[in-house]
């Protein structure tokens, strides 16, 4: 038989060990998410961080009890500063690792292989080589497409008509950014087909942004189009802030660009891409491979033209633009 002694010592061990063992079974766990990104922090300055975190609130992730964030942060015009980063993630032994776009998720494929890799805005991930099909991914790579070079060429027909006089316009890209790359060519091959002169003027940081209006104004351009980066995302309001005062027509796949002063924007919500990246690591983290998972596409796509801009340069918006319009500001 068990002595008093040995029996008060094997009742303490348990109540020791208990909440440990609970813990191990799932209830207490913290997911660790790795968020890869170009920007700066805090997390409120990204409109894709808030409606991630938002995202994974609704099903249910409350940061510090089931959820934990670890945020690594390129600066502007730095992708350079990826790798490195994306490598810290994979040290840190996070679950998942969401990447912005799709530079952002080639360093962090090239950094792991075995951890889900949920993209948030990537322009064309078939192109870019970071899935197989899209719909069955393959590897450790999945997320959302935001079809932008497809877009990048009707926003430029939209301009074409809004003024039929546009016939050479600045395209603003960020060189080193892959996504932008894809997209640029997207607007050349629409830029031949409607005869259109493309101006290309390379803006890397968002200190860049005034003197590549400037340029534009000594190219003599008619309108500019901003081809889609993380950088003309998140300085959308400065871009249209500058195209007003150069007195340019600017449009961008963007789609708060309007909203800020911009003539015109063509577009899938960025924050809503990132929205549905929250339901992906849902999914990995109740079990799910990301080869599994398909690619969302975006099947909503919104025309917002700001009148009020439009008259302040001159411009008359045609009936028929409007009457297809989502949004018309005045």
């Amino acid at each position: 038989m068990m002595d008093r002694r040995a029996f008060i010592a094997t009742i303490a061990g348990s109540l020791l060990t208990a909440p440990l063992a609970a813990e191990a079974q799932g209830p207490g766990r913290i997911w660790r998410i790795g968020l890869l990104f170009t920007g700066a922090p805090p997390p409120e300055s990204s409109r894709g961080v808030e409606a991630l975190r938002g995202g994974l609130r609704d099903l249910g992730y409350i940061e510090g009890r089931n959820i934990a964030f670890e945020y690594r942060w390129a600066q502007e015009g730095h992708n350079d500063q990826l790798p490195d980063l994306a490598a810290d993630l994979v040290r840190r032994g996070v679950d998942v690792i969401v990447a912005q776009t799709t530079a952002h998720t080639q360093a962090a494929r090239r950094a792991t292989s075995m951890i889900p890799i949920v993209m948030g805005a990537v322009t064309d991930p078939v192109g870019s080589g970071l899935v197989s099909t899209l719909a069955r991914p393959g590897g450790n790579v999945t997320g959302s497409s935001l079809l932008a070079p497809a877009m990048a060429r009707k926003l430029l027909e939209f301009l074409k008509e809004t003024f039929p006089r546009a016939s050479r316009v600045a395209a603003l890209v960020t060189p080193d950014d892959p996504g932008t790359v894809l997209a640029r060519k997207e607007v050349e091959e629409a830029a031949k087909l409607i005869r259109v002169q493309l101006h290309v003027v390379e803006v890397r940081e968002a200190k860049d942004l005034d003197r590549a209006f400037q340029a534009a104004k000594v190219a003599r351009v008619h309108a500019v189009i901003a081809v889609p980066s993380p950088l003309f995302g998140a300085h959308h309001a400065e871009l249209a802030q500058l195209a007003l005062k150069h007195r340019l027509p600017a449009v961008s796949m963007e789609t708060g660009f309007a909203d800020a002063g911009g003539l015109m924007s063509y577009g899938t919500s960025v924050p809503d891409s990132f929205r549905r990246a929250a339901a992906y690591i849902d999914r990995i983290l109740k079990g799910a491979k990301p080869a599994d998972l398909p690619i969302a596409q975006p099947t909503k796509f919104e025309l917002v033209i700001n009148l009020k801009t439009a008259k302040a340069l001159g411009l008359t918006i045609p009936q028929s633009l409007l009457q297809r319009a989502d949004q018309v500001i005045e």
